[in-house]
Formats: structure tokens, C-alpha cells, sequence
């Protein structure tokens, strides 16, 4: 006689909540760490007696180290599970801005940020691969949506109290503060956070190092990473660029608005991820067949107020810079449906690396952005005195790089629809969607 199989533990109870949000909260404080150059860049420049070009360099370092450890924490995180990245992000994080406290020299100013870099990267992928493990398929789009949503109140945190304590404390006391908030993300993930549910053991990873090149190429070429790598890349650089560097002076030095109104503006970039970042989930679970047509649409958002900034004659109004920082905005929640891309298509075991893989698609974009944006700045104005007319033609830089993410996302999701086909999925032509009156639903 056979004893009947246990019960599958239930997915998404109220413990689940608890550990998503302690993820969450130790990502949103990732965020303020990632952030707080962007709006300390000005400063920044007086306290190196460095140009627009190298102050840009630490942020561009910061990013590229960011992206490339994008692949070696997505293997770390499939080893290891979520507390322990989780805990090492934090406390990386938290080093990296306490240098950056004590430092006036340029190089160690840069290792600051190597550091911080490579302890934000273990993160974010860190928190969403925590929500399929604690909850049923059904609520992850959404609650993907809302991880990266809610950890941009870390945003909300260097634009408000982290400029606050700059302007009143100065360098070093803003800086030391925000590596003590690190200190407390590490301590929550640490006691709170797990990488499965109880009675759900954790797939256990034991790659042979000879064959990680053999697994990273699979993975790499799957039509469902590289359109998910296209997707955060062209719906996500241009808020990283613009919310990690080059918005904050742009707002002040090129529109001339004050520090409140700018930092005012600057938490758009939340507001607008908050409201729209769970409708965008929600139409992601429901017509997943149409995901990267409504990446698509929300890349849009962007390419047309951009260019109608570009274009404007003199200074924008208000209204022309709230609707480019809200497209800049809706492209965050935007740039998260490339996650699902593989999580639909790959096994669970490598979600870990295909995440790091979607994740250096914006980074790459945004640090390329932020470095062509500071090259341009330079070469118009040595002298560092940048204008408006400067920071309209060095945002112009970033049309092109969206153009070729598109081009990207084109050519990637035709070969996933070809891939489809051959297994019996097809994609209906949107003509006999139409016709046949589904587009009602969508």
C-alpha cells in the first residue's frame, strides 16, 4: 500500500507578502543608492574639479560594471538563492557609498562606484525571482510590474530627503547616511527573506564551470531573451539615463527650474510607474500573445515627446515636461515585461541568468546614453557653462539608439513567432483579430 503524496504547498499567502516586501524594500533601497549621483552631479563636479565627461564616467562605470555582473550574479543567484545575493547586494551597496563619502580624489571616487555597481547588480533580479518561487502564475506578471514599481520609491528617496540632507549636511554626511540605509536592507533581507517557500526545496544548481560558456550561449540565443534583452533596452535606457544622470541638471541648468520644482518633477518618473505600471500588468497576463506589441505602443510614448523636445522652440513648457518625464516613466514598467519573455520559455533553474541577460539590455542602453550625452555636453561647451540649446541636441543622441532597439525587437520576435509556429502556437495577424471582432477584448 502507498502512502499518498503530500499536498503541494499553497503559493501566495500571507508569508509570501512578507518576504516580497522585504525584497522589495531592500531593492527600492538599491534604488536610492543607484540614484544618487543623478542628482548630486552638479556637486559632484565641484567637489572632483572634474568636467561633465568625467563626473558622466562615474556613472557610466557604476553602469557597466552593473551590466556586465549582470550574468555572473544571475549564476550566483541560481546557486545560491535570493537572501544571500540579496544580503551581499546590500552590503556592497552600503561600502561603495561610504568611499564615496570619505573620497575628494577622482580614482577612488571611481572604485566607489565599481563597488556600488556590483552590489546593485545581485538585486533587482534577486527580488522578482523571489515571485514565482512564493506565489502561482497568475499573479506574477502583475507582481513583477509592482517590484519594480514599488522600488522606485527609492527614487522618490534621492530626489526629496537625499537632496535635502546634501544642501543642509553637505557631501560626506548624505553620502554616510545612505550607506546606513544599506546597512538596514542587508539586515532585513537577512532575517525576512527566503528563497522558497517552506516545504518547496530550492533547485540546487551544480554547473560544471567547463560548461557555463556551453549554457550562457544557449540561453543568450533564445529568441525569448534576446526579445526580452530589446524590450529593456529600448523602453528603459532613456528613463536610466535621464533619472540616474543627465535629468536633474537638465531640468535646472537647461530649463532654469528651481531644486523643489526640479526634484518635483523628478518623482513623476514614480507616480507615473505606480498608476501605470499595474494596468500594464495586468493587459501583460491577459493577452500575453500581444506583450511586445504593447512595449511597442509604450515605446511610443517616448520617441514623441522627445522629439517634440528636440524640436521645441525655446523653452519647454511644463506640460511638454511632464509628458516626456510620464513616457520616460511608463517605459520602466515597460522595459519589466521583457522578464517575462523567459519566464514563459526557459526552465526555472536558468530564470537566474536569462534575468541578468534582460536586465543588461537597459543598463547598456542607459550607460551609453549617459556617456554620449556627456561627450556631446563637452564638446558644445568646454567650458562646462551647459545651456539649453546644449542639453537639447545631447538628448537628440538618444533617438538613434532607440531606433536600433526597435529595430532589435523586430527581428528577435520574429524568430520567437517562427519558433512558435514550428511547436503549434500561433499568433493570429492583427486583420483577422480584427474581423473577427477579438480586438474588443484586448
Amino acid at each position: 500500500m502507498t502512502t499518498p503524496a503530500a499536498p503541494a504547498p499553497a503559493l501566495g499567502g500571507a508569508r509570501a507578502y512578507v518576504v516580497w516586501i522585504a525584497a522589495v524594500t531592500a531593492y527600492a533601497i538599491a534604488v536610492l543608492q543607484r540614484t544618487t549621483m543623478g542628482v548630486a552631479g552638479l556637486e559632484a563636479t565641484e567637489r572632483f574639479g572634474a568636467s561633465a565627461t568625467i563626473v558622466s564616467t562615474f556613472v557610466v562605470l557604476q553602469l557597466a560594471v552593473y551590466a556586465l555582473s549582470q550574468i555572473p550574479a544571475g549564476l550566483l543567484l541560481d546557486r545560491y538563492g535570493s537572501r544571500v545575493t540579496l544580503v551581499a547586494g546590500a552590503l556592497l551597496m552600503g561600502t561603495g557609498q561610504l568611499l564615496m563619502a570619505q573620497t575628494e580624489t577622482v580614482g577612488v571616487a571611481m572604485a566607489a562606484r565599481i563597488v556600488l555597481g556590483a552590489g546593485d547588480a545581485l538585486t533587482f533580479s534577486s527580488a522578482i525571482r523571489l515571485v514565482p518561487a512564493w506565489f502561482p502564475a497568475q499573479r506574477v506578471p502583475v507582481l513583477t510590474q509592482l517590484t519594480g514599481i514599488f522600488g522606485q520609491v527609492g527614487q522618490i528617496a534621492s530626489a526629496v530627503p537625499f537632496v535635502a540632507v546634501l544642501s543642509m549636511a553637505g557631501w560626506g554626511t548624505a553620502f554616510t547616511s545612505a550607506a546606513s540605509v544599506s546597512a538596514i536592507g542587508a539586515l532585513l533581507a537577512l532575517l525576512v527573506v527566503r528563497a522558497t517557500p517552506p516545504g518547496i526545496p530550492r533547485p540546487r544548481v551544480r554547473q560544471d564551470l567547463t560548461k557555463i560558456p556551453l549554457v550562457l550561449a544557449r540561453i543568450v540565443r533564445h529568441p525569448s531573451t534576446q526579445l526580452g534583452f530589446f524590450t529593456h533596452f529600448t523602453a528603459g535606457f532613456t528613463g536610466i539615463a535621464f533619472s540616474m544622470m543627465w535629468g536633474y541638471p537638465y531640468l535646472t541648468a537647461g530649463e532654469g527650474l528651481s531644486r523643489p520644482a526640479a526634484s518635483a518633477v523628478m518623482t513623476v518618473l514614480v507616480v507615473v510607474a505606480v498608476v501605470g505600471g499595474p494596468l500594464i500588468g495586468a493587459l501583460t497576463q491577459r493577452h500575453p500573445l500581444r506583450r511586445s506589441t504593447l512595449v511597442l505602443l509604450i515605446v511610443a510614448t517616448i520617441v514623441v515627446p522627445l522629439l517634440a523636445l528636440v524640436l521645441w522652440p525655446g523653452p519647454a513648457p511644463l506640460w511638454l515636461l511632464l509628458v516626456l518625464v510620464s513616457g520616460f516613466s511608463i517605459g520602466g514598467p515597460g522595459s519589466s515585461i521583457g522578464f517575462d519573455f523567459p519566464r514563459t520559455d526557459l526552465a526555472r533553474h536558468r530564470l537566474g541568468t536569462a534575468t541578468g541577460v534582460v536586465i543588461m539590455g537597459g543598463f547598456i542602453g542607459g550607460l551609453t546614453a549617459i556617456l554620449l550625452i556627456g561627450v556631446v555636453l563637452d564638446l558644445l561647451r568646454p567650458d562646462g557653462d551647459y545651456d539649453l540649446e546644449a542639453f537639447r541636441l545631447a538628448f537628440a543622441v538618444q533617438l538613434p539608439l532607440l531606433g536600433i532597439g526597435v529595430a532589435g525587437m523586430l527581428v528577435s520576435r520574429r524568430t520567437l513567432r517562427r519558433r512558435m509556429a514550428a511547436q503549434g502556437r500561433e499568433v493570429p495577424p492583427w486583420r483577422d483579430v480584427w474581423r473577427s471582432g477579438r480586438w474588443r477584448r484586448l
